[in-house]
């Protein structure tokens, strides 16, 4: 293992002793943790804050076997300290990266194969809005998706960290992009991302939205993060050989659902959790990332939307922001 001297021995991290509301993330002391084979520790500048740590906070999202139980999936800061192995990165390396956990702290890990690197002139705070949220729709929309090009996507949460990413992916691939969110600002701040119908659920029938905006057709593609009733809603919202894949369950995990509408139409109805999956696979949609969205944002065409930031020990705050739903984009914890 290769570290600097100066390394300190102990960190502030934000901890849930107990599960419970924004209030349980307490600010605690720990140790320093050395990088194993193929690690690298990075000093974090910031840390984007996503819906799964709210599900953490609460006990409903437990970390998987040998993640860290401190919350925060992605990071960006200065490589610090590398593992045994480490061949891609040195000390002093800017990088953003998905991590299993420990987001939420001064120091993190994350595996030399799941950190992509932070190009001169971007913000850690903007790095650090990156690797969960595009690593999320990459996978989902285009990869377990297959959008293409001239295809209709119909993204449920528009104006959330994951719907502002989808658009405007949706849209520099081609295709034609329809969201629902929660009020008429947020429907605004949708197009003007470059969704090209926004639909207030609270107001309008998103599924009589699609389909007369496709002339009848209705949607290729739809990420859905709500589940509930959506799950039959999206069987009719969606066009013939569509793909609807689910990613969260804001609503119930649990339907009732006709499921005859699969077969007549000869839909796909398929879903993925991130933190879970294997080294390999979060390596490999990195990679994915690198060669076909990092140009995107390099050259200005896509870029995470930034709603506010807060202090590390700031937390509970942004937790509780978080969980008004008030937010358009991300929420980015500073330390």
């Amino acid at each position: 293992m290769t570290s600097p001297a100066t390394l300190p021995a102990r960190m502030t991290v934000i901890a849930i002793p107990t599960p419970g509301g924004p209030e349980a993330l307490v600010p605690q002391e720990r140790d320093v943790t050395k990088p194993g084979p193929s690690e690298i520790l990075v000093k974090v500048a910031a840390a984007g804050v996503n819906r799964p740590d709210v599900m953490q906070r609460k006990g409903l999202y437990p970390p998987p076997p040998g993640a860290p139980e401190i919350p925060g999936l992605e990071i960006a800061g200065e490589v610090v300290a590398l593992g045994d192995g480490v061949i891609r990165w040195k000390l002093g390396d800017k990088v953003m990266a998905l991590v299993s956990g420990g987001g939420y702290a001064e120091y993190c890990l994350a595996h030399e194969s799941h950190a992509l690197p932070v190009s001169k002139g971007r913000s850690m705070v903007e790095a650090a809005a990156i690797p969960e949220t595009f690593f999320t729709v990459w996978h989902n929309v285009f990869e377990r998706g297959a959008l293409q090009s001239g295809e209709t996507l119909l993204v449920h949460g528009g104006s959330s960290g994951i719907g502002t990413a989808a658009i405007q992916l949706g849209k520099a691939f081609g295709a034609r992009v329809i969201v629902t969110a929660g009020s008429a600002d947020k429907c605004e701040a949708c197009r003007k991302l470059g969704a090209d119908v926004a639909i207030d659920y609270k107001t309008q029938d998103f599924v009589a939205v699609t389909k007369e905006q496709t002339g009848g057709k209705g949607a290729h593609v739809i990420l859905d993060m709500v589940g509930g009733d959506y799950i039959e809603r999206n069987y009719e919202a969606a066009a013939v050989e569509g793909r609807i894949v689910q990613i969260a369950f804001q609503g119930s995990p649990k339907s009732t659902v006709d499921f005859r509408r699969i077969m007549l139409k000869r839909l796909h109805h398929t879903g993925s959790t991130l933190r879970s999956r294997s080294v390999e696979d979060k390596g490999a949609i990195a990679r994915a990332i690198e060669a076909k969205v990092l140009p995107l944002i390099e050259a200005g065409k896509v870029k995470p939307v930034i709603f506010k930031t807060f202090p590390l020990r700031d937390a509970a705050a942004a937790h509780a922001l978080m969980e008004s739903s008030q937010h358009i984009g991300k929420i980015v914890l500073v330390v």
